[in-house]
């Protein structure tokens, strides 16, 4: 068992110099103490990627069995969300409070930050009242500079970059279904958004076969690209990018898409939905899978837009295990982070 949080591997070696948006200071040394926060999958290391995984699947059973499990007593938990949420909110205040804990929901209009003082003194100020925070925001480099101004931990809640939670609450989902991730083919069909970049960072962690078809001008960001096939090299992971569907899902185990128009784009709707026709997860792309391929969507979802309702709502379908796994891995984050200490270590 590794000593210290899951977060903090990356930050000792030191080796693995991302771009801009994945660099987090981790890795340059110029802000958080290392392993304080989690900003991406990547910034994970593969062991403790397998820890989280272990601990969420441990936080889960205890959830079903209704025992009491409250590591985080007395702490308080800041939501900062700029985004809307009904996943991400509810589950981190549903989460905070089942561990004992309690959470503190603001919008940007809510504080200071609205009338122009600074994310520096703010999270110095919001340092000293809460143990943690949750930031829903933009631009990565937003939750880059929280983390290197806050003294307590920042968590990503989602940025137009990255969606960690997310992918690692998928991981718990694909682990359940398939009892593995090493060799698992993850097929990626549609928008090469924030969710696509971290499940490519998850598949480089985990060992995981990761194909994504996206048309042009949506392909994922291709410095996470680069760096997971770097990744990916002592992990036996691999990373494709087709542009034809069909060959995405061929032999898939799993199926993922998501929504063409994330929040912030909806004056291009119309382009979009145009332009990514080609790419719905329909019953014709799914008969290309493995005949047990399960389909993930992390919702919100458009049926018949992105996905079709048939395979949304049909048997092949988990998503509303990945949205419960949400409140399960992100349980798991918040004690890993909060506590300073790993809940398998707890004694329960």
């Amino acid at each position: 068992m590794e000593s210290g949080s899951v977060f903090s591997r990356r930050a000792q070696t030191g080796k693995r110099r991302g771009p801009r948006g994945l660099r987090s200071a981790l890795s340059n040394g110029s802000g958080p103490s290392e392993g304080k926060d989690l900003l991406t999958v990547a910034a994970i290391p593969a062991a403790g990627v397998t820890r989280l995984l272990a601990l969420a699947a441990r936080l889960k059973t205890l959830r079903r069995r209704r025992a009491l499990h409250q590591p985080l007593r007395g702490m308080t938990l800041g939501l900062l969300f700029e985004k809307p949420s009904t996943r991400t909110r509810v589950s981190f205040e549903a989460g905070m409070s089942q561990l004992g804990g309690q959470s503190l929901f603001l919008s940007a209009a809510d504080i200071q930050l609205c009338r122009g003082e600074s994310i520096a003194d703010t999270a110095r100020v919001l340092s000293r009242y809460l143990d943690g925070l949750v930031i829903r925001t933009y631009d990565h480099a937003i939750v880059e500079e929280w983390a290197r101004e806050a003294t307590i931990p920042v968590i990503n809640g989602l940025t137009d970059l990255c969606h960690p939670c997310q992918a690692l609450a998928d991981l718990l989902t694909i682990k359940e279904r398939k009892g593995r991730l090493r060799g698992i083919k993850l097929a990626y069909v549609g928008d090469g958004n924030n969710v696509a970049n971290s499940l490519i960072e998850a598949a480089a962690q985990t060992g995981m076969a990761i194909s994504l078809a996206c048309p042009s001008g949506y392909e994922p960001d291709p410095r996470i690209v680069k760096e997971a096939r770097a990744a990916a090299a002592g992990t036996g992971a691999s990373i494709e990018l087709v542009r034809d569907p069909l060959l995405a899902v061929k032999e898939a185990d799993v199926l993922y898409t998501d929504v063409w128009i994330s929040m912030g784009q909806e004056r291009e709707q119309n382009r979009r939905v145009k332009e990514l026709a080609p790419y719905q997860l329909n019953e014709r792309l799914a008969k290309e899978a493995k005949p047990d391929a399960i389909v993930m969507h992390c919702l919100p979802a458009h049926r018949g837009q992105e996905i079709t309702a048939g395979l949304l709502d049909g048997p092949q379908s988990v998503v509303l295990d990945q949205a419960e796994n949400r409140l399960h891995m992100q349980k798991a984050i918040l004690v890993e982070l909060l506590s300073g200490r790993g809940a398998m270590d707890s004694g329960h």
